[in-house]
C-alpha cells in the first residue's frame, strides 16, 4: 500500500519522539565500530569479569528497607552540608605541585595536571534524572558555578548513567572549546546535544587519546550501561588513566565499578598513581557486581598502586544523590576505616575544596561527622583549616552553587 510505514521509518520517527535527555542510539559507522570491539559480542558489551546488573533477590523487601522511616532519615544530613565557598579564589593560582583536584561532589572532579584542566563526569543539574520534577536530588547545591569555573581542556565521560552523563551541563560545555574523551557509543549523546564530532573522541579499552599534553586511556570496568527505557547496551563504560606528558603526574578516575582484578593490570600498565578517584557509595547487597563498598574501594586503590599505600584517595560517588538504601554518610565512615586498616592515605576535602594531593596539608577531616543523621558515627575532630585559611561554610537557606540559568538536571543509575 502506497505510504505505508517501513519498519526502519517507524523507528526513526519513535526515536524522533523520545525526550532529547534520553540522548540517541549508535548507528552508522559508530554501530560498526562498535561491532568491531573485542569487548562486544552477542549484539552488547561484555564485562571483564561477570557481573549481574540486575537488582538480585525479592523487590519486597528492597523496597521494606528503603522506605522504612528511620532508613529514610539516615539517608538525609541533619544538617545543610558543609561547602568550601573560596574554591574560585584558589583557582585562580596555579598548583604549586602542577597537580590538583577539586571534587564539587559525587563523581564530579576538576583535575589540573601540568598546566591542564580536566574534567571528569561533570554534573551540574540538581537531579538526575531524565526530568526536572522527578529522580534523585542533591544533597548540596553545587559549589562552583559551571560558568565561572573558567577553560576546561578536556571533559572526561565514564559511562551514559544518569548521575555520570547529565544533559543541561554537557550543552552547557558543547559551547565552549573543550575535547570531549568518551567511551565507545556515548559520543551518539553527546553529539545529539550539541558537541561537535571534531572535539569528540571515543575510546575502546586500551585506546589513548593524547589531548594538549595529556594522555587519557580508557581503561577496563566493571558496570553496565543505558539511558531510555530499553538498554541495549550499545554504549561502553571505562575507568580512566590520565598521564601528564610533560610533568609526569599520573591519575586514575574508576568511574561506576565492582571490584575485579583488573584494577592491578591497570596500574602495573599506567600507574603508580599520585592520585586516585574511586567509588565508594551507592552500594548494595541487591547489586554487588556493580558498584564497589569502602573496602572495596581502598582494595582497589592499593591493586592500582601495586599493593603499596601510597599516593592519595579521593572518594567519589557519594554525600551528593541517595542511590542506594545505606545511610548518607556511611560510604564516609566505611572508607575512614578501612584506610586506617590499610595504611593508606585519604583525601576528605569538603564539596568545592582544592587540594593538591603530593602537598603537605591534604583535607583529611571527617566533615561529614557534625552533621551526621546516625548516633553511631564517630564523633568529629578539630577541623583543619582551609587552604588560604579560609574556614569551610555551609550556604544559607536557598544557597545554591549553580548557574542561576542551570535548568534541572537529570540522572540515576
Amino acid at each position: 500500500m502506497a505510504g505505508a510505514a517501513t519498519p526502519s521509518s517507524l523507528r526513526s520517527r519513535l526515536r524522533s519522539l523520545r525526550p532529547a535527555a534520553f540522548g540517541a542510539d549508535p548507528d552508522g559507522e559508530r554501530m560498526e565500530r562498535i561491532r568491531r570491539s573485542p569487548n562486544f559480542a552477542d549484539g552488547v558489551f561484555r564485562n571483564p569479569v561477570d557481573a549481574r546488573t540486575r537488582p538480585s533477590g525479592s523487590t519486597f523487601e528492597f523496597a521494606k528497607i528503603y522506605f522504612e522511616r528511620e532508613a529514610r532519615r539516615l539517608r538525609t544530613p541533619a544538617a545543610p552540608i558543609p561547602l568550601y565557598l573560596d574554591a574560585l579564589a584558589d583557582l585562580a593560582a596555579p598548583p604549586a605541585t602542577g597537580l590538583r583536584l577539586t571534587w564539587t561532589g559525587h563523581s564530579s572532579v576538576l583535575a589540573e595536571i601540568d598546566g591542564r584542566r580536566v574534567l571528569f563526569d561533570p554534573v551540574w543539574g540538581s537531579r538526575c534524572s531524565p526530568f526536572a520534577f522527578a529522580g534523585p536530588k542533591r544533597l548540596h547545591p553545587v559549589p562552583v558555578p559551571l560558568t565561572a569555573l573558567g577553560p576546561v581542556d578536556v571533559v572526561v565521560i565514564s559511562h551514559d548513567h544518569y548521575d555520570h552523563l547529565d544533559m543541561p551541563t554537557i550543552r552547557a560545555l558543547a559551547s565552549t572549546d573543550s575535547v570531549f574523551v568518551a567511551p565507545l557509543g556515548v559520543g551518539a549523546h553527546l553529539e545529539r546535544w550539541g558537541v561537535s564530532e571534531t572535539r569528540l573522541r571515543e575510546l575502546d579499552w586500551g585506546e589513548s587519546a593524547e589531548i594538549a599534553g595529556l594522555r587519557l586511556t580508557a581503561t577496563p570496568a566493571r558496570h553496565f550501561c543505558g539511558r531510555g527505557l530499553r538498554n541495549q547496551q550499545h554504549t561502553l563504560w571505562a575507568s580512566w588513566a590520565v598521564l601528564g606528558l610533560s610533568g609526569g603526574h599520573r591519575l586514575f578516575h574508576s568511574g561506576d565499578t565492582g571490584y575485579f582484578p583488573g584494577f592491578k593490570e591497570i596500574g602495573a600498565e599506567h600507574g603508580p598513581f599520585e592520585a586516585t578517584m574511586i567509588q565508594i557509595g551507592a552500594y548494595s547487597e541487591y547489586w554487588p557486581d556493580i558498584h564497589m563498598t569502602p573496602a572495596e574501594g581502598l582494595q582497589a586503590h592499593r591493586d592500582l598502586q601495586g599493593g603499596r599505600p601510597t599516593g592519595v584517595m579521593l572518594p567519589i560517588h557519594w554525600a551528593t544523590f541517595n542511590l542506594a538504601p545505606h545511610p548518607w554518610d556511611e560510604p564516609g565512615e566505611g572508607c575512614v576505616s578501612a584506610a586506617a586498616a590499610s595504611g593508606a592515605q585519604l583525601a576528605l576535602p569538603l564539596p568545592g575544596q582544592p587540594f593538591e594531593p603530593t602537598a603537605p596539608g591534604v583535607p583529611a577531616t571527617p566533615w561529614w561527622r557534625p552533621i551526621s543523621a546516625s548516633p553511631s558515627a564517630a564523633p568529629a575532630t578539630a577541623t583543619a583549616p582551609a587552604p588560604g585559611g579560609s574556614a569551610p561554610r555551609s550556604p544559607g537557606a536557598g544557597a545554591s552553587g549553580t548557574d542561576a540559568e542551570a535548568p534541572e538536571a537529570a540522572p540515576a543509575g
